[in-house]
């Protein structure tokens, strides 16, 4: 159990700092909690408060006094020194030291002097440091209007912010990034957007989720081709017919699936439907029996992340004349419009439920959608 179990509000600021170090670096709750030195309900709080999402650098130029100075000052302004002596201790002008405790020590008309603390003094300093800049959500409200007009409609914040330049060419004002559309609604106190319509986003989170590190699955797909060798033209995306593909997961229970391809150039969505399993040799024959209905041109490359359900890749190939590129451990990026793509798919295909109920025609319907 760390130091600060209870008065959050009084923690030296390196203790959040070093909580949200943690959480940076991929450590659960808990475990940052207890490296920062601070009990898990804590940890908890300050996760939930901002909505998970990670703070500012919350730093000051070195002109200014640093924490560690202050704890200084306090442990020395006990033994009675006065603000030469601390300066030439600390390596500071006597000046600021004076003019430091000026600031924090205050004599109140009974006259007891309130003591030289470092934790207040230095918050207080980085409050006053502190240049708010009001929310672009909270200071125009036809942005924010329309934002909170087409979250209720189901559109994602990338949607949003993608849609606002075509939808009002000419109105500046009229202009979000999606990270403002979710840091306005996972972080509290922002004043911006209602904090209920969190539940209109697809994911149904009210905080940011941080990345974990996955499970290394190398070496388990016999001849695997890497992305780098995939042709030049495939990353470009000038020409059609290079696809990214991968599952999207039903409930453990049912075993279900559907097998995910998107077209790089254009967009373009096809869904397999795998009702039962989602081994090698159904995903190979459910892939065979989608690309085989299109025309040649549109038949040149799929890139795959390295799941065990491309295991038959090679004979996939041979039935269709399609390679398979494998992209690299743990970089999603690579098959970004995949990616993206299958986050918009939960809308319509929920995790945890069994997705054999979506037969060939409504996975039709909902690519087309």
């Amino acid at each position: 159990m760390g130091t600060y179990q209870r008065f959050g509000r009084f923690t030296p600021p390196a203790v959040r700092v070093a909580f949200w170090a943690g959480i940076r670096g991929g450590a659960s709750v808990p475990e940052a909690s207890a490296a920062a030195g601070v009990s898990r309900q804590l940890g908890a709080r300050w996760f939930r408060e901002r909505g998970g999402v990670l703070p500012p650098p919350a730093t000051l130029s070195a002109r200014y006094l640093s924490f560690d100075e202050r704890e200084e000052i306090a442990r020395l302004r006990a033994q009675g020194k006065g603000p030469s002596e601390i300066g030439r201790v600390i390596g500071r002008d006597k000046s600021t030291i004076s003019r430091e405790l000026r600031r924090v020590e205050k004599v109140r008309a009974d006259r007891h002097r309130v003591h030289y603390k470092a934790s207040a003094a230095h918050r207080d300093a980085m409050a006053k440091a502190r240049r708010p800049k009001p929310c672009k959500l909270a200071r125009y409200l036809p942005l924010r209007g329309e934002v909170q007009k087409r979250l209720e409609e189901g559109d994602s914040p990338e949607q949003i912010a993608g849609r606002l330049p075509v939808d009002f060419p000419d109105d500046q004002e009229m202009r979000v990034s999606h990270e403002t559309i979710y840091q306005a609604l996972y972080v509290q106190g922002r004043g911006a957007l209602r904090r209920e319509l969190a539940a209109c986003l697809r994911t149904g989170r009210a905080v940011r989720k941080p990345r974990r590190s996955s499970t290394e699955r190398r070496g388990r797909i016999p001849d695997m081709v890497s992305i780098s060798e995939r042709p030049a033209e495939a990353a470009d995306r000038a020409v059609p017919g290079h696809w990214e593909g991968d599952l999207i997961l039903g409930s453990t229970a049912s075993g279900s699936a559907v097998g995910t391809l998107v077209e790089r150039t254009t967009g373009f969505v096809m869904l397999l439907h795998l009702p039962r399993d989602h081994t090698a040799a159904t995903v190979a024959r459910a892939m065979c029996q989608k690309v085989g209905t299109l025309p040649e041109q549109l038949k040149r490359s799929i890139t795959w992340d390295q799941g065990v359900e491309m295991a038959k890749h090679a004979e996939f190939t041979v039935q269709t004349g399609v390679p398979v590129y494998f992209c690299d451990p743990h970089s999603p990026w690579q098959r970004g419009s995949n990616e993206n793509t299958n986050g918009l798919l939960r809308q319509y295909l929920p995790k945890g439920t069994d997705l054999s109920f979506y037969g060939p025609g409504m996975l039709d319907q909902i690519a087309h959608q």
